[in-house]
């Protein structure tokens, strides 16, 4: 069962980065000490989990959905995400979802580094987060609710003539989103 958030946010150093590996279905097959550190678990803890373990609910599925289908077409993709602990603290990071590939091309599995946030990029980002959460609490199945999150997400982008790679760029690089 997942902790209840407690409100206690974490941050990461400067020079921190989490690194994890998971198969294809996303259970974790590494996790670096950095990961085990801020989300509260010790790596025999993590190893086989689904890597949604650390899922916070303040965080869309809708951006999950985009990251999951991005990496499973073979792509690497940059996202904002707030991460639940085991003791129920929280931490933002820019995550990289990479796919990894064997000597034949063939999607084997997918590394994920990340880094410290932006507290400004944040802020950018919580309004948007909030409106997904609220498109996907009008649905009842978790599927649906991600589809209804993403779709919406889209149509923002679509609105500001972005893709979520420049969306996520400008956050990054400090252009006004």
């Amino acid at each position: 069962m997942k902790p209840e958030p407690t409100g206690v946010e974490r941050h990461l150093g400067i020079d921190d980065v989490i690194v994890t590996k998971t198969d294809l279905k996303g259970r974790i097959t590494y996790a670096n000490d950095v990961f085990c550190d801020i989300c509260a678990m010790t790596e025999v803890d993590l190893l086989g989990q689904p890597h949604n373990v650390i899922r916070h609910p303040e965080m869309p599925r809708g951006v999950f959905h985009l990251l999951w289908s991005t990496v499973t077409r073979g792509h690497e993709i940059f996202a904002y995400v707030v991460n639940l602990a085991a003791d129920g603290a929280h931490y933002w990071v820019l995550a990289h979802v990479t796919p990894s590939f064997d000597a034949t091309g063939r999607v084997v599995g997918y590394h994920s580094s990340r880094r410290k946030a932006d507290a400004a990029v944040v802020a950018q980002l919580r309004p948007l987060y909030r409106r997904l959460l609220d498109e996907e609490a009008r649905h009842t199945r978790a599927g649906d609710a991600a589809e209804a999150g993403v779709t919406l997400l889209q149509r923002i982008l679509d609105e500001q003539g972005l893709t979520y790679e420049r969306f996520i760029w400008d956050l990054t690089n400090g252009v006004a989103a």
